[in-house]
C-alpha cells in the first residue's frame, strides 16, 4: 500500500476508535497535557452507548468493525505486554476471535482449489462451518476408509485474507516508524521488528501446512508423555488453504461444571496441563503459545487434547538455560545468580552494575517468600521481571515475552480448575529434572558435545574459508592498484539514480524559480 493510503488506514483506524470509545478509555496518567487535552477532545466524538461499556468491551466492538486482520493484531498484541501495557495486553487478550461465517460455496472452492481435487472424492460429506474466526473456519467432516467412515475436522482458510492482512499490516509498520522517529523512549522496544515479527507470524499462521507440520512435531516430542497430546494430521487433505485432522470428542477446558460432571480429577488435569507446558518448553524448546481454554479439551479418558496450532513459540539451548535458572533463582534466593544469568546472556547492557540489578531482582522475590505456595504466581513473577529489566535498558526479547504471556494464560486455565493450585509444587517435577539434567555435571559433559561438534564443522569448512579469504586478498590487491570499480549493472543503477535525483531537483527548481516570478509579479 503507499504511504497515501497507509496515512488514509490509520485515520480511520483511528476513527473507529475514537467512535466506539477506546481513546476515551485509555489511561491519562503521565501523558503530556496537550495530549491529555487532545484526548479529552476526541471523547467528544465517542458513541453515546460506548460510554457506558467496559474497555475491553469497547476494544472488542471497534476490532468487529475493524475487520478481521484487527483481530490477528489484537490477539498477537496480546502477547506483548512489554510494547502496549500490561492492563491494556490483558484488555486485548479477551477478544473473541469469532467471526461471522463465509459461504459454504467459497470453503468448498478453497478446499479443491488448495488440495487439486473434487469435493466428492475427497470426503464422504462436509457439514456446515461451526466456528470461524479471523483466518479460517472449521467444519466438520467424513471420510471412507476400509474401517468406514471416520469424523474429521476441516480447517479452511478465509478468502481474501492474505490481501486484506498485506493491507492492513501497512497501518502497523506505519505508526512503528512514527513511534520510532518521535517517541525516543519506544526505540528499546523495536516497534518496527515486532511489526516484522507480527507479519511473520500470521503469513505462517496462513499457510495451514505450517501448522500440520506444527501438530506433527510436537506429536513426535509428546508421544511418550502421559495426559497429554494433539490431533492427528491427515496429510492426503491438507493443503496450503486446507487441514483436516482428527476429530476430537471432547469437553472444552473452559466448561469447568462439565468437566466436573463427567468427573474429571479436575486437580490431575491443572498439573499436567502446567507440566506439559513446561515440558515442552524446556526440554523440546517449542510450545502451543495459544493455550487459552478454547483451545483446550479433554477427551473421554482425561488426556488434555491441544487444538489449533497457528502460534507456536520456539526457545533455544540458551534461552531455555535463562529461564531454568531465573526459576531456581528465585527459589533459592540467589539474587546476584540470577542478575549474572542475564549478563551473561547478553541480555541487560554490561556497562551495568550486576549488584544494583541483583538488588533490583531482590525487590520482586523478597515479597514473594512471605506468601502461601498457591498465592504465587510464575506467570506475573516474569512480568515483574521484565518490567525491572525495562529500568535496566534490555532489550526486548519477543521469544521471553511470548513464553511469559502463554505461561501466564497456562497457569490462569490451571487456576480456573483448582483455585488452590499451587504453580511451585507441579511444576517442580519437570523444572528440577531439567535443572539436574543440564545445569549440573551432564550440562559440562552437554557443552563438550556440542563444542566437538562446532570443532568438526569448523575442520569441514576450513578448505573453503581459505579458499574465500585468499579470494579476498587478491581482490583487495588488484582494487589497490587500480582503484574501485563498479560492475556494468551496478553503474547502470547508480546512474539511473542520479538521474531520476536530478530530475527532481531540476522540477524543484523551475518550480521554485516559477513561484518567485509570481510573488515578484504580485508585490510589482
Amino acid at each position: 500500500m503507499s504511504t497515501f493510503g497507509g496515512y488514509f488506514g490509520l485515520l480511520r483506524v483511528g476513527w473507529v476508535l475514537v467512535r466506539e470509545g477506546v481513546v476515551e478509555a485509555l489511561p491519562s496518567e503521565g501523558l503530556p497535557p496537550s495530549v491529555s487535552l487532545a484526548k479529552s477532545f476526541v471523547a467528544l466524538f465517542a458513541r453515546r452507548r460506548a460510554k457506558t461499556k467496559a474497555r475491553s468491551d469497547r476494544l472488542s466492538k471497534a476490532v468487529e468493525r475493524l475487520g478481521p486482520s484487527y483481530a490477528k493484531i489484537g490477539q498477537f498484541l496480546a502477547t506483548r505486554p512489554d510494547v502496549v501495557g500490561i492492563e491494556f495486553a490483558n484488555d486485548l487478550s479477551q477478544l473473541q476471535d469469532s467471526m461471522a461465517f463465509f459461504p459454504m460455496a467459497a470453503a468448498k472452492a478453497n478446499i479443491e482449489g488448495s488440495l487439486g481435487r473434487p469435493l466428492d472424492e475427497l470426503y464422504a460429506n462436509v457439514g456446515e462451518p461451526i466456528a470461524a474466526a479471523s483466518i479460517a473456519q472449521v467444519h466438520p467432516a467424513e471420510i471412507r476408509t476400509p474401517e468406514g467412515r471416520r469424523k474429521v475436522a476441516i480447517k479452511v482458510i478465509r478468502p481474501g485474507v492474505r490481501q486484506r492482512f498485506a493491507n492492513d499490516i501497512s497501518v502497523m509498520y506505519l505508526v512503528a516508524r512514527l513511534q520510532e522517529r518521535f517517541v525516543p523512549s519506544s526505540r528499546r522496544l523495536r516497534p518496527v521488528e515486532v511489526t516484522q515479527a507480527l507479519e511473520q507470524t500470521t503469513r505462517v499462521e496462513m499457510d495451514l501446512r505450517l501448522e500440520a507440520a506444527a501438530l506433527s512435531e510436537i506429536a513426535e516430542n509428546t508421544a511418550k508423555d502421559e495426559g497429554f497430546r494433539v490431533p492427528t494430521v491427515d496429510w492426503e487433505r491438507t493443503g496450503r488453504d486446507v487441514i483436516t485432522m482428527e476429530w476430537i470428542d471432547g469437553i472444552k477446558m473452559s466448561d469447568v461444571e462439565a468437566l466436573r460432571a463427567s468427573g474429571h480429577d479436575l486437580n490431575h488435569i491443572a498439573d499436567t496441563l502446567i507440566q506439559s507446558f513446561l515440558r515442552h518448553t524446556l526440554r523440546d524448546g517449542f510450545f502451543h503459545a495459544d493455550m487459552h481454554p478454547g483451545n483446550l479439551f479433554v477427551d473421554p479418558q482425561g488426556i488434555i487434547v491441544a487444538v489449533d496450532m497457528g502460534i507456536v513459540g520456539r526457545l533455544g539451548k540458551k534461552e531455555r538455560r535463562f529461564l531454568a535458572e531465573i526459576l531456581y533463582g528465585f527459589i533459592t534466593r540467589d539474587y546476584l545468580r540470577v542478575a549474572e544469568v542475564h549478563f551473561e546472556a547478553g541480555y541487560v547492557p554490561a556497562h551495568h552494575n550486576t549488584e544494583s540489578f541483583a538488588q533490583a531482582i531482590r525487590a520482586i522475590g523478597e515479597p514473594i517468600h512471605g506468601q502461601p505456595a498457591e498465592t504465587i504466581s510464575m506467570g506475573k513473577l516474569l512480568t515483574l521481571l521484565f518490567e525491572v529489566t525495562e529500568l535496566f535498558d534490555m532489550e526486548t526479547r519477543p521469544e521471553l515475552v511470548m513464553l511469559q504471556k502463554t505461561m501466564v494464560v497456562v497457569e490462569g486455565v490451571a487456576r480456573m480448575l483448582n483455585p488452590r493450585f499451587n504453580m511451585w509444587k507441579a511444576s517442580e517435577p519437570v523444572v528440577g529434572e531439567w535443572i539436574r539434567n543440564n545445569l549440573g555435571p551432564k550440562r559440562i559433559l552437554g557443552d563438550m558435545q556440542d563444542a566437538v561438534k562446532a570443532g568438526l564443522k569448523l575442520a569441514e569448512a576450513v578448505p573453503e574459508i581459505a579458499a574465500k579469504t585468499e579470494l579476498f586478498h587478491q581482490r583487495l590487491l588488484a582494487m589497490s592498484e587500480s582503484g574501485l570499480r563498479f560492475d556494468k549493472e551496478t553503474a547502470d543503477a547508480i546512474g539511473k539514480s542520479e538521474a531520476r535525483h536530478s530530475r527532481s531537483g531540476r522540477i524543484a527548481l523551475w518550480l521554485i524559480a516559477l513561484t518567485l516570478l509570481y510573488i515578484a509579479w504580485k508585490l510589482s
